[in-house]
């Protein structure tokens, strides 16, 4: 185990943790394996599309985390900012990963049930990829997806995905790369370039965002619209990725290392943490209110595809998971400052904001054909699995290419350390 507290300590990949992650791993590509070898590819596909959504959303939201502490010019966070810069040099293999489960889920196709008729159709984006939907006089042909199909076309899909993507990518290894290079140089220079990139970041990801969200997610019930969707997963993003920070955080100090961060520095996670959960809790309960209140079919079918029996207790679980446990346990002072649990609300907020991206993506993948396709069993876990796993080994193989833990020359850096609430 580390214990020195040296501006030059560098993390050491090694160890237990790099075995069960790299286990981890393998328990995840055995897991896709055997749900494509017993014919459910479907939902396979949905896992699939699922954590990769939500292992890029992580790394986005870091960020993110990022670009609004230097356009904040924050002092409190100077010192673990190398977390999340470390969640954005993993993006490139997040995004890739994200693009190649798409492009498979639209171009492989199989016998599926689409509004009680057989028809063969992509594994994902059924609705609006399927043959003929947008052709007048086929069967499939349905106007109000041909009215959309200016937009709702693979050409163009990818295109904004590829752009969505890289950009962020783009964004998020300068930020990475400018406060490597300031530690070596020193200076203003770099700071100042990373305040502006910060900027440029901040007004194209609060205008992508929502459409990033839109074609992923909401697209995949396409006849579905809500001009609110987009910053209900801005919401999840943000909170589970500042659950993920606070978590190898708290993991690091464990082992030794980054000894200079302190109760106020969890505190101030532990607020971030609870103030958007109850943001994330706002977003939520405004569209369900909004839809239900209006009462219109071709609105209120999102939520009653949701209150289907098979879907109906992780429906109302994740605003326990989500909500209620953020309120009840770290509402106090006290509590944000107590490390296990901090870290078991962190655990929650993981689980729970993975529930709700399932509640978002099986209703329109799966469907509620019975009941062993839509409860939470062994390909969930296995998918879940190894994508933590491999999200593990990304994120700790990246902090170990960095020469120090901590931004030795960032011109807040002392603001940080002697941080206090």
């Amino acid at each position: 185990m580390n214990t020195h507290n040296s501006f030059d300590e560098q993390f050491e990949f090694t160890g237990k943790v790099k075995t069960y992650s790299l286990a981890a791993i393998a328990v995840g590509v055995i897991t896709i394996l055997a749900g494509f070898l017993t014919n459910n590819g479907e939902r396979t596909f949905a896992n699939l599309l699922l954590m990769g959504y939500y292992f890029a959303c992580v790394c986005i939201a870091g960020v993110f985390f990022c670009a609004l502490q230097y356009v904040a010019q924050a002092g409190w966070s100077a010192s673990l900012i190398r977390i999340p810069q470390a969640f954005a040099k993993v993006l490139p293999v997040a995004a890739i990963l994200l693009l190649i489960i798409i492009i498979a889920g639209l171009t492989l196709t199989h016998t599926t049930e689409i509004e009680g008729k057989q028809v063969i159709a992509p594994y994902l984006y059924k609705v609006w990829h399927q043959a003929g939907v947008t052709t007048p006089g086929s069967e499939n042909y349905d106007p109000i997806l041909a009215g959309k199909s200016g937009f709702l076309n693979m050409k163009f899909f990818l295109v904004r995905l590829v752009l969505f993507l890289g950009g962020y990518t783009i964004f998020g290894l300068l930020l990475a790369k400018y406060s490597e290079t300031e530690d070596d140089l020193g200076g203003l220079f770099y700071y100042k370039k990373s305040f502006t990139i910060s900027a440029a970041f901040l007004v194209v990801f609060g205008f992508t965002q929502p459409i990033f969200s839109f074609d992923v997610i909401m697209s995949l019930e396409a006849h579905w619209f809500s001009t609110m969707f987009g910053w209900y997963n801005f919401a999840a993003m943000w909170v589970s990725s500042l659950a993920v920070i606070t978590l190898v955080i708290i993991w690091l100090r464990t082992q030794g290392y980054m000894q200079w961060i302190t109760q106020d520095h969890l505190h101030s996670l532990g607020q971030l943490i609870f103030g958007f959960s109850i943001f994330w809790t706002y977003v939520w309960f405004a569209q369900f209110l909004l839809i239900y209140y209006a009462n219109l079919p071709e609105e209120s079918v999102y939520f009653f595809r949701r209150w289907e029996p098979e879907f109906k207790p992780w429906f109302w679980l994740t605003i326990v998971l989500n909500f209620m446990a953020p309120l009840l346990i770290i509402m106090a002072r006290d509590s944000k400052r107590i490390t296990g649990v901090l870290k078991t609300t962190c655990i929650i907020l993981v689980i729970g904001h993975w529930l709700d991206y399932f509640i978002m993506i099986m209703p329109g993948t799966v469907g509620p054909q019975s009941e062993w396709y839509t409860e939470i069993g062994l390909i969930e876990l296995g998918v879940f699995v190894g994508f933590a796993g491999l999200f593990i080994f990304l994120t700790l193989n990246a902090l170990s290419k960095f020469k120090s833990l901590i931004p030795k020359k960032h011109p807040f850096l002392q603001e940080s350390l002697h941080h206090h609430i």
